[in-house]
């Protein structure tokens, strides 16, 4: 095992519960926020198995997912972006709890539960599907395209999924005004797949031959 990933691994996943965790429930003011702890159990708990997973079976794979150092001065904004909607998707949801602005019914929490677990299963049927997958804008070395399973269906199924997981998010933690913050994301995303396709034509090959194949970006039929 390596002990320098496992390490940065774990202290990566004790900051994540942290942050979220006082983004969350200081400003609802109190630990009672059962929206809370649901989210974090439903986030924490597959993500910690999950990365159990990579640590044993593929490390290097592992070690991508870790690094979130863009070089692309463009995603570095989205990223920039992003972590702004977070920040105060997560505080109007603890802020709304406190202050009992819009109260989502529990079957919509349930609902959208079970959408934000079906969406971490085909998450980890991506990461198994491309190996090449890094939170970073990059070609690897000796990198082919893949165009097996999802990959054949849409040309960024991760994108896709973490779409659904950021959109059932807010509804988890209760909160409409949330969920409109967080209808930010696709379009955060969108420039994201932008800049990011500019690089693989130009740098992977096969890719452009991929794209005529495969038509639809994120969504089969319409995008």
């Amino acid at each position: 095992m390596d002990i320098k990933l496992f390490f940065q691994a774990i202290i990566k996943f004790i900051l994540g519960v942290l942050v979220i965790g006082l983004l969350l429930f200081t400003p609802a003011n109190t630990i009672y926020y059962w929206n809370g702890w649901l989210f974090m159990g439903l986030l924490f708990v597959p993500m910690f198995i999950a990365g159990i997973i990579l640590m044993i079976k593929n490390p290097e794979l592992l070690r991508k997912r870790l690094n979130a150092k863009e070089k692309e001065n463009e995603q570095k904004q989205v990223i920039a972006f992003s972590g702004l909607m977070f920040l105060i998707g997560f505080i109007i949801a603890g802020l709304n709890y406190k202050y009992n602005w819009i109260v989502i019914p529990n079957i919509v929490v349930i609902i959208s539960s079970i959408l934000f677990i079906l969406a971490y299963i085909l998450y980890a049927e991506v990461l198994r599907e491309n190996t090449y997958l890094s939170r970073t804008i990059e070609v690897q070395e000796n990198q082919k395209v893949v165009d097996t399973g999802l990959y054949g269906i849409i040309r960024h199924p991760m994108y896709a999924v973490t779409i659904l997981l950021f959109l059932t998010m807010p509804l988890i933690l209760g909160s409409i005004v949330s969920f409109v913050i967080f209808l930010a994301y696709p379009i955060i995303i969108a420039k994201r797949i932008k800049n990011e396709e500019k690089v693989l034509e130009k740098e992977l090959l096969g890719y452009e031959e991929y794209k005529s194949k495969v038509r639809y970006k994120v969504i089969p039929f319409i995008w």
